[in-house]
């Protein structure tokens, strides 16, 4: 199969979707892969160890798409990505289209193939593609809120670990899961107070028995988040609904109630965010202020680390490539209920149902739809 690697065209994104590791892996089993001109170099993986490892280079995006039958990238295709897929073609990348219409239209109206990194299950029930980048944001979170808790920043001027006789900074983590467990590793680390909120009792069992009492584990209700949230320094918003719009735990209302200088850290702003009143940012403008409450609410957050990000993400996804490019999208995606779960789009139609409910829009079921199209390549 022809395989394409583009540069990613987001403001401030250095990682890419494969690295020469991976291309050596696929040339190695017959596949031939096509990557777009100096598309690692941000973070030192040249266009020699791409060729070295068997990869075509090319000059520009538009040859990648042209040529290839499989789309390999990070972040979703901006708009022009979006014209330049085709019917028969599959797109395999983060796309999270719940929060992004007018994206979800454009690759309707492309007629590919698209799957989407971060609804892609196991069978152990977690989301294996996204959990990488989940893994790098909660650790991240932890850095940006001390950074931004700074006063020449905004924030209220409070050492995220404290110092002998002045108590530490409060933080507060909402959720759990993959993200949030990665942030609260890092803020204890750090010496922070920290408190975890989650509706998963044995989610805060299991935390507590793995910290032995060293934070606090609280059962998410209104209430609850509202109490902490009053005395926290650093609020870290890492909640997710696989496919579907993030909740908004923090309210609008509820700034006013919380300290002048308090920083919010929104990792699930790429799903629409969990505070009402967050709005995606980028690195080079990272943060606002509502109510003297600074919103950290960077899209790509992963991307500040972008070489550490691209070699944990394609350590995940290089087994999901191999097989696509071995039996084809069509075969691959049938015969795998979990790998089905990341098809979002197909032939004009969504296919995952939380994306569909989030957009306000019709869906239909993904076996149902490749059962009965023949287009899809199979080399």
């Amino acid at each position: 199969m022809l395989i394409g690697v583009p540069k990613e065209i987001k403001a401030q994104e250095f990682r890419v979707g494969m690295t020469p590791a991976g291309v050596r892996e696929l040339a190695a089993s017959g596949h031939q892969v096509l990557v777009q001109h100096s598309a690692g170099e941000g973070i030192g993986l040249t266009d020699a160890l791409y060729a070295a490892a068997g990869a075509t280079i090319v000059d520009s995006a538009e040859q990648v798409f042209a040529e290839t039958d499989l789309v390999v990238k990070v972040k979703e295709p901006q708009a022009q990505e979006c014209r330049w897929l085709r019917p028969g073609q599959t797109l395999f990348t983060y796309l999270h289209l719940a929060a992004d219409l007018k994206q979800a239209e454009l690759l309707m109206d492309s007629g590919a193939t698209c799957i989407a990194y971060e609804t892609i299950t196991s069978q152990q029930g977690g989301l294996p593609l996204l959990a990488p980048m989940s893994l790098v944001a909660g650790r991240l979170s932890v850095q940006a809120g001390a950074h931004h808790m700074e006063v020449h920043q905004g924030g209220n001027g409070t050492l995220l670990g404290g110092v002998p006789g002045v108590a530490p900074a409060k933080v507060l983590v909402l959720g759990g899961g993959v993200v949030g467990s990665s942030a609260l590793r890092v803020a204890l680390g750090m010496g922070a107070d920290v408190t975890v909120i989650d509706r998963s009792v044995s989610k805060l069992a299991e935390l507590d028995e793995q910290y032995r009492g060293q934070l606090r584990t609280i059962y998410s209700t209104a209430e609850s988040i509202e109490e902490h949230a009053r005395e926290a320094d650093l609020i870290i918003g890492a909640v997710l609904i696989p496919g579907a719009s993030a909740p908004k735990l923090i309210s609008a209302d509820m700034l006013r109630l919380l300290k002048p200088g308090t920083v919010l850290v929104d990792v699930a702003i790429d799903q629409g965010g969990c505070f009402e009143t967050s709005r995606p940012t980028t690195h080079a403008d990272p943060t606002y202020v509502i109510d003297d409450v600074v919103h950290y609410c960077v899209a790509n957050m992963p991307g500040a680390v972008a070489r550490t990000a691209t070699l944990a993400l394609t350590n995940a996804t290089l087994p999901y490539v191999v097989r696509l490019a071995s039996k084809g999208s069509r075969e691959t995606l049938l015969s795998d209920e979990h790998f089905s779960a990341g098809l979002n789009v197909f032939e004009g139609q969504l296919t995952h149902q939380a994306v569909a409910e989030a957009l306000d829009t019709s869906w239909r079921r993904p076996s149902e739809v490749l059962s009965q199209s023949p287009q899809l390549r199979s080399a």
